[in-house]
């Protein structure tokens, strides 16, 4: 069974170069969203799942190879600590993704795991779109 993730933030649009070389061994699968809210964070973004039926987080779907040092780079990249996932800037867990034309998939995602009410909300949900 194949394993994705879903990225809408920096991965997703133009990955830094200290994570670029990474990004390049996922295999990209199209695009989707997820039912959440966007907020702007400053240098990235950060997607809560959940909120009002119609908010959709959209973003990319990339297949994960099955080396699995993999999720570890990218949990370091994201803040993430599965040891303590409450202090982390980030918490990865599944959600589904919705696509078009096509049934919808479960995909790890990188879901914001700090207070987001100062943060400004991304109404549209597409950060590319947001800062083009």
């Amino acid at each position: 069974m194949s394993d994705y993730l879903f990225a809408y933030g920096t991965l997703a649009e133009k990955p830094p170069a200290e994570i670029a070389a990474l990004v390049r061994q996922l295999k990209p699968m199209g695009e989707g969203y997820v039912s959440g809210l966007l907020y702007d964070a400053g240098e990235y973004p950060g997607a809560v799942l959940g909120g009002p039926s119609r908010a959709r987080v959209f973003g990319k779907i990339f297949q994960l190879s099955s080396d699995r040092s993999v999720l570890k780079q990218l949990d370091n990249y994201e803040g993430f600590n599965p040891r303590h996932p409450g202090t982390s800037l980030f918490v990865r867990k599944r959600a589904f993704v919705s696509r078009a034309k096509q049934p919808p998939l479960e995909a790890w995602i990188y879901e914001y795991n700090k207070d987001v009410r100062s943060l400004p909300l991304i109404k549209s949900g597409h950060y590319a779109k947001a800062y083009a």
